[in-house]
């Protein structure tokens, strides 16, 4: 019996850790919240009763995995997570004979300001809890934050970054592609703070909410809590809003909260209860991952009964099969829903469900639609052996004790999404607005075949309004990028084939030594290929190989007769012509090096990834920097530029002689 608990308190730490991964690192949930609160419990039940506590387990581990390119930092104490509960009564019985400050639980993400002399010197992430990324320059840019405060001493403060519903809204307008809709407040709030682009964060309007002072050096706030909110209001933060609790009137204050939620146009997802003696919190001590003198409350999820109608079998790029239930429409948090992922065969077998069952289906989160449990269990839904999109043989994987369904077919349609997705990139044909998961949907439902076909918008109209949060609004909008797509030039559809080794900057190559004829540069031959710089054998292989593919020249066919290309040729300015630049460190002017090196082609240069003694110039605004690039740069005698000087001369088409 010690054995099994052992293996199963293995089973749930690891797949409550992937639900995890996936929910913090990829803004994608694989398991209901229901499912991981229910997990979660068990396994803090089997570590209570066995003793067996693993290291990485989820109950001692805080935040998410650092996974991008900002720097690291950490923090001077670990920063611990709230213990929660969904229950009122133990909220009240908790605060016991003191007073509390009961504010709402903020939903976005937590970030550490650190002032020095009155100055915002440093904005840390949460990050894992020891280890944060330092976002300085984007909390610069918060609507809300001031970089300057009275205050002169040492001030390090706790906050919730987050997007209001307003501005989630105002952004989710200009998005014409209903997948391409960001799924909430909190998970744009993420992506917006963690940019490597300030001015990113800045259009997203992100602003902070201050919930905690850490330290005010000097300052005697006479150990309560609420005066050091109010001192920090003073300062000029927002702080976020508390009411005083004791135990008789702590229930009528949760209630009032219940009833102001539908108000606000911040996200929260629960209260906090927090002691207002310091002194007295400060005694109680921690646990390995929870403080003692807070507490967190979660809205007990709204839950509709319905009944199961049908599953249905969606393909992916990978080749993956997800099962999706359609059942009858209930209202859940003010909107109709229908549909919820299933995720995985394993949670359907969990589920048991079969068609015609009983089901309560809730919203996580307040946003996504998922199954809380069946209540008729009569588990009889048939695994397709067949995929839904190609035909092709299907097969269970089981990966970890999670079973999934995947199309065999190498050649399935839908896994051929990368290809589509370059197709309609901003570089190549451009259809703003499409997304990965539009173009899955349509060729799942057997409505794009080939490139050709993206362009036939309107001959499926019906089909596009009537599919799951599209309407009139968004085939519209889609049927415009469409429209203005299908005049453009020969270099941005040879880059959108997809040809091995062609590039943008190879196709740009290729159309400027054919002149900018299509014609010719489909015709052209290996010899012809490598005479032009820049295009080695193996490339001129690829891409006669690609040309000389009946099948291959049946796509270019039907795409031109899609399509009107300007082969006109552009006069622009060559002024570098025959320079070589490399870009390193970050940009202040461009959204990334991309677009700088985009514009250096532009003018005849060429941008390359490392520094020789072909190089004309390094691009690095930390002149100064002791860098590789930068150390590599003195020794062969290689200017080096910032973007400002960079960007004056592609702006005036001149540069010093010394360089020409």
């Amino acid at each position: 019996m010690a054995e099994n608990k052992k293996e199963r308190i293995k089973e749930l730490v690891d797949a409550l850790n992937r639900a995890a991964r996936a929910y913090y690192m990829d803004a994608e949930e694989i398991m209901p919240n229901i499912e991981y609160d229910r997990m979660y419990d068990e396994l803090l039940e089997l570590e209570k009763e066995t003793g067996i506590v693993l290291s990485n387990s989820p109950s001692q581990n805080v935040g998410y995995e650092i996974v991008s390119d900002l720097p690291k930092e950490r923090h001077p104490s670990r920063m611990l997570s709230l213990d929660k509960t969904k229950s009122r009564e133990e909220l009240r019985d908790w605060l016991g004979d003191q007073e509390g400050l009961l504010s709402w639980k903020l939903d976005g993400l937590t970030i550490v300001l650190t002032y020095d002399d009155g100055k915002l010197v440093k904005a840390l992430t949460r990050g894992n809890g020891d280890v944060g990324e330092v976002v300085t320059n984007n909390a610069k840019v918060f609507a809300n934050v001031p970089v300057s405060i009275a205050f002169k001493g040492h001030l390090v403060l706790r906050g919730e970054a987050v997007i209001k519903y307003s501005d989630f809204e105002r952004i989710n307008e200009t998005i014409g592609d209903a997948d391409a809709k960001y799924k909430n407040p909190r998970n744009l709030c993420s992506g917006s703070v963690r940019q490597l682009d300030p001015r990113v964060t800045k259009a997203r309007n992100v602003n902070f909410i201050a919930f905690t002072l850490v330290e005010a050096e000097g300052v005697d706030f006479h150990d309560l809590r609420e005066n050091q909110l109010n001192w920090l209001s003073e300062q000029g933060f927002d702080v976020v809003p508390f009411k005083h609790v004791k135990r008789d009137n702590i229930m009528d204050t949760i209630e009032w909260f219940a009833q102001e939620i539908v108000h606000n146009d911040f996200p929260s997802d629960g209260l906090v209860l927090t002691y207002n003696d310091m002194v007295y919190g400060r005694s109680l001590g921690q646990t390995a991952k929870f403080p003692r003198d807070s507490l967190a409350f979660k809205w007990a999820d709204q839950k509709e009964e319905t009944t199961l109608r049908k599953i249905e079998w969606s393909a992916s790029r990978t080749g993956l099969i997800n099962p999706v239930a359609v059942f009858d429409p209930v209202q859940l948090e003010g909107t109709t829903v229908k549909r919820a992922s299933v995720h995985n065969i394993s949670i359907m077998r969990e589920l048991k469900l079969g068609i015609g069952d009983t089901i309560t289906v809730y919203k996580a989160n307040m946003i996504i639609p998922q199954i809380a449990e069946n209540l008729t269990e009569s588990n009889n839904i048939e695994i397709p052996e067949s995929c839904p999109v190609c035909g092709g043989k299907t097969e269970i994987h089981d990966d970890n004790g999670v079973q999934t369904l995947y199309c065999t077919n190498p050649d399935c349609l839908a896994k051929q999404i990368k290809s589509f997705s370059l197709f309609v990139s901003r570089d190549a044909m451009n259809i703003d607005g499409l997304s990965d998961a539009t173009i899955e949907k349509l060729i799942a439902k057997g409505l794009i075949k080939e490139f050709a076909d993206l362009f036939k918008f309107d001959s499926y109209k019906d089909a596009v309004v009537e599919m799951e949060g599209f309407g009139e609004k968004s085939y519209q909008n889609l049927a415009e990028s469409v429209e203005k797509a299908r005049h453009s030039n020969p270099t941005r559809l040879l880059y959108a084939l997809g040809i091995p080794g062609i590039g943008l900057a190879n196709a740009k190559l290729i159309a400027k030594a054919c002149g900018n004829q299509w014609d010719k540069m489909q015709n052209l031959s290996e010899d012809e290929l490598t005479a032009i710089d820049g295009i080695g054998s193996v490339m001129a292989d690829s891409y006669t190989q690609y040309f000389a593919d009946p099948k291959h020249q049946k796509i270019v066919a039907d795409i031109l007769d899609q399509v009107e290309l300007d082969e006109s040729v552009e006069d622009n300015p060559s002024f570098l012509d025959g320079m070589t630049f490399v870009i390193t460190g970050s940009l202040n002017h461009y959204a990334n090096r991309e677009e700088l090196k985009q514009e250096i082609e532009r003018f005849g240069g060429k941008a390359a990834g490392s520094v020789s003694k072909n190089t004309t110039a390094l691009i690095n605004n930390n002149v100064e920097s002791s860098s590789a690039k930068n150390k590599k740069a003195r020794e062969l005698s290689i200017p080096i530029i910032s973007e400002d000087t960079m960007r004056e001369w592609l702006e005036t088409g001149t540069m010093p002689e010394q360089l020409k």
